[in-house]
């Protein structure tokens, strides 16, 4: 079986699309879990002031 030049470009192309998917998804999913895990407030030491205001 011999590889083209041109069905060997469209393989790297489509290479190159999936891993930016890949690349895009895996970010995407860190950003939403990242804003969906936002921790209790907690009583701070008493030296230190708390992480958010609103705490």
């Amino acid at each position: 079986m011999t590889v083209t030049l041109i069905s060997q470009r469209r393989l790297a192309i489509l290479g190159a699309v999936v891993l930016a998917g890949v690349f895009l998804a895996a970010n995407a999913h860190l950003l939403t879990v990242a804003l969906r895990s936002q921790p209790d407030c907690i009583a701070p030491a008493p030296d230190k002031p708390p992480a958010r205001r609103a705490c």
